[in-house]
């Protein structure tokens, strides 16, 4: 399998059509950031219970193989009709899914997925493959959903702890890339006005060196009191990508381990991507 070169985007590939809509998708983001996208394909060759109930594993093993060569042989024909200029690597790998895309980020600058699939990105699973990269992967993970323009503005959701700084960023650079604008977004369930006001103040605080960082954004606020499910996906309505982090406090305490996360992915009407904090190399084994 030839190595993944550092840096790229992967995009995995299963031969649907949401699947191919990501990879999409993942080209326009390698394109903006200079980078190549990689189209991975996994199978995985099932075991009969019964051998002489299947043709040879070998049997299988190529024909899982072709089947996978063609689909990223497809994928990488549409993505050169649109960016030509843009470097493509692929590859088939035969293994389950998770592990392999895990091992996939740790040289990747994202790894997008469809949010619906077939093979080893079965539709009913793709939520849970998220989470699954989401608490294991080392890159950011983006589930392609919905309609979007690379025009409309990125949505970032943020609880003013370290693990909301990672999705700060990636959103700041995303908007940067896109040459659109940003919207911070923190909610929390007190009924008090002075909650209102502490939050503004410390979204502003931790917001301050982004907006130094990238003077260009425009950036604006949005403070909700109520669940933050309820507030990124009605503002996901009318953005280009939402943008959470995997762990935090408060209103997006554990977001991308539970009922939150899985409501951003299954009902979101835009792109969705969860940022993790940098994790221990020895998971890419898992």
């Amino acid at each position: 399998m030839p190595i993944a070169t550092e840096g790229s985007i992967v995009a995995g590939i299963d031969g649907s059509r949401s699947a191919r809509t990501a990879a999409l998708w993942a080209a326009g983001a390698a394109s903006r950031r200079g980078v190549p996208l990689r189209l991975v394909h996994v199978y995985a060759v099932p075991l009969a219970k019964v051998p002489s109930v299947l043709p040879p594993a070998e049997t299988i093993r190529a024909g899982f193989a072709g089947l996978g060569e063609e689909w990223v042989s497809q994928v990488r024909e549409a993505v050169l009709a649109r960016f030509p200029g843009l470097v493509v690597e692929t590859a088939v790998r035969e293994w389950s899914a998770v592990p392999a895309l895990v091992q996939e980020s740790t040289r990747a600058t994202m790894l997008v997925l469809g949010s619906r699939g077939l093979g080893g990105f079965t539709g009913p699973l793709i939520g849970s493959t998220a989470v699954a990269l989401a608490k294991h992967g080392h890159c950011p993970i983006v589930v392609v959903r919905g309609a979007w323009r690379d025009e409309d503005r990125i949505v970032v959701g943020t609880d003013g702890s370290p693990a909301s700084e990672g999705a700060l960023g990636f959103g700041f650079d995303e908007a940067n890339s896109r040459n659109t604008g940003l919207t911070v977004v923190r909610t929390w369930s007190d009924l008090s006005d002075r909650v209102e006001d502490d939050e503004r103040k410390s979204i502003e605080e931790q917001v301050a060196p982004w907006r130094d960082k990238y003077p260009e954004v425009p950036v604006e606020f949005v403070l909700r009191q109520g669940r933050p499910v309820r507030a990124l996906l009605e503002l996901g309505k009318r953005a280009g990508l939402l943008v959470v982090g995997c762990r935090g406090r408060g209103g997006f305490e554990g977001m991308l381990l539970g009922s939150t996360s899985q409501a951003l992915i299954a009902h979101a009407e835009c792109p969705v991507a969860v940022i993790r904090p940098a994790v221990p190399s020895d998971d890419a084994d898992l």
